[in-house]
């Protein structure tokens, strides 16, 4: 078994992909799989990956499926790994030399310790400003809602999970909704795993304008149902009251409530009172 599945999900990124691939080519250790989900490109994606593989010093195993997501890429991407751990690296940014490296050393001291789900290093920009801004945290070993709430860790982190745990924590897969966000699992395993935090820098995030959070307002509207899952679920997780009170407004916010049904709600309401008197 190889130590590390790098997974990538891709949609139409043969333009970018090469900077990934070059930066797996220079990393300081080699064990590790590379595993790419093809989301329903239409693009020369095909025909990029597969000029690689007779070249690489590593495997790269390349899927292809109906578009229908990043979270179903995931979830197949995890049922296919072939890596203790699991990291995704999103197709549009790239990681730094020695982040494989640095992984397997880190692993080493918690690999066989069972509350663990993983651990993770810090996401930088292309000019080495930690996302999200913040003091060295040093090593910290905490849940991951604790992470911001308790020790204001902010940003984007580069979280790398057991293959096994993730199995075990699959996305929602909604007919008809592209979209779950990937907090809803991390939050999940969250409660019953730890991660070991510690700032260093792996991986180089670059938001562009064609990536999910530039346009993560539609996206949200476009998959309501996994929308609500969530801030249901993390009204009930969430460790502050302005959170939960976030949380809250946002599932009504994604709510696919049609203007008309505001005219039930009094008498729905009316009845939900009575309902609760007879309890």
């Amino acid at each position: 078994m190889v130590r590390i599945t790098i997974f990538t999900p891709t949609y139409n990124r043969a333009y970018i992909l090469p900077k990934l691939y070059e930066s797996l080519r220079m990393q300081t250790c080699k064990d590790f799989e590379w595993l790419i989900v093809d989301d329903g490109s239409t693009d020369d994606t095909e025909c990029l990956v597969k000029s690689w593989l007779s070249e690489t010093a590593f495997p790269v195993r390349y899927i292809q499926q109906e578009n229908g997501g990043k979270h179903r890429a995931i979830n197949r991407g995890v049922q296919d790994a072939q890596g203790e751990l699991f990291f995704i690296v999103d197709s549009d940014d790239h990681l730094t030399e020695d982040a494989v490296e640095w992984i397997i050393n880190q692993w080493q001291a918690i690999r066989d310790d069972n509350s663990f789900a993983g651990l993770s290093g810090i996401r930088i920009t292309p000019d080495g400003h930690k996302i999200g801004g913040g003091e060295d945290f040093g090593t910290i070993d905490t849940e991951a809602l604790k992470i911001r709430s308790t020790h204001h860790v902010h940003g984007d982190l580069a979280e790398i999970y057991r293959t096994d745990v993730l199995r075990r924590y699959r996305f929602m897969e909604v007919p008809g909704e592209k979209f779950c966000p990937e907090a809803l699992v991390w939050n999940r395993i969250a409660r019953d795993y730890k991660l070991r935090y510690v700032h260093h820098p792996i991986y180089v995030c670059a938001y562009r304008p064609d990536g999910l959070t530039a346009k993560i307002t539609r996206i949200r509207h476009e998959s309501p149902i996994t929308s609500m899952v969530y801030y249901i679920e993390y009204t009930q997780s969430a460790k502050s009251t302005k959170e939960r009170s976030k949380a809250k407004i946002n599932y009504w916010r994604f709510a696919p409530v049609k203007f008309s049904w505001l005219l039930y709600w009094p008498l729905g309401f009316a009845m939900k009172l009575m309902d609760n008197l007879k309890k």
